[in-house]
């Protein structure tokens, strides 16, 4: 079943889509997956990425919620206020949201984010309480150090590409430590990557698995965005099975 969802987060509602398995929940009620995307991505994601993976674990008794970060999609508020940090507070107000929702389990809410949404989710792993986490292609501070050049911050706000990115996105970005923060929450974790990826080196991901003490998983010829079909196959049938346990 597919279902309409929204939550606020400092006076501002964020809207996104509650995937859950049709039937009966279980007595402890379904385990669930918040879905985290990636800069100026939203909740569909790159070829319907986010949509079809939520719709396979819908189909193998895995609830999810996909949703836009404030600014984002259709979530109300501006691009330019978007932070790291905010989307950090967004992830832990949906595990929350997740937590009150009837049929599911509020001791299995599980984190997985994609590029930025990577960064975000090991940021946000503790305060979410997530049962585990699956970062696919995970973004690092570097990847936006070429728009510090000089060492120099840009004005208030810059066009990116038609989009509005603020001064605070850049002073804040620079100062985050998702490895540090990886290292210190101790869960269950795996990484998932590409080796093709030319936007979030591979050698990141490795990073991040060495930081999570984890496994990581490669995918053969996989761009930033798992862009093939072979590659988005493996990719969803791997996730899947780490977050179901197996």
């Amino acid at each position: 079943m597919e279902s309409f969802a929204q939550f606020n987060v400092d006076g501002q509602r964020l809207y996104g889509m509650l995937h859950t398995p049709d039937g009966e929940a279980p007595s402890t009620g379904w385990p669930s997956v918040v879905m985290l995307h990636g800069f100026t991505g939203n909740r569909t994601e790159s070829h319907r990425n986010f949509v079809l993976f939520a719709r396979y674990l819908a189909g193998r008794g895995m609830a999810a919620l996909r949703f836009d970060f404030r600014g984002s999609g259709e979530s109300q508020g501006d691009f330019s206020e978007m932070t790291a940090l905010r989307e950090v507070e967004d992830a832990v107000a949906a595990a929350a949201y997740l937590r009150r929702q009837p049929g599911l389990d509020p001791e299995r809410v599980m984190l997985l984010g994609f590029s930025m949404g990577g960064l975000v989710a090991a940021l946000a792993a503790d305060r979410a309480r997530a049962h585990r986490l699956a970062l696919w292609a995970p973004a690092l501070p570097e990847l936006w150090l070429p728009m510090l050049r000089g060492g120099v911050l840009p004005p208030v706000v810059s066009d990116y590409g038609g989009w509005p990115l603020g001064r605070a996105f850049l002073q804040e970005v620079v100062r985050l430590r998702p490895l540090e923060a990886a290292a210190a929450w101790g869960g269950e974790a795996r990484v998932f990557h590409g080796d093709a990826d030319q936007t979030c080196p591979p050698e990141w991901g490795v990073r991040y698995a060495a930081a999570l003490r984890c496994g990581a998983v490669g995918i053969p010829g996989a761009g930033h965005t798992f862009d093939s079909l072979g590659a988005v196959e493996t990719l969803h049938r791997e996730t899947a099975r780490f977050l179901s346990g197996d």
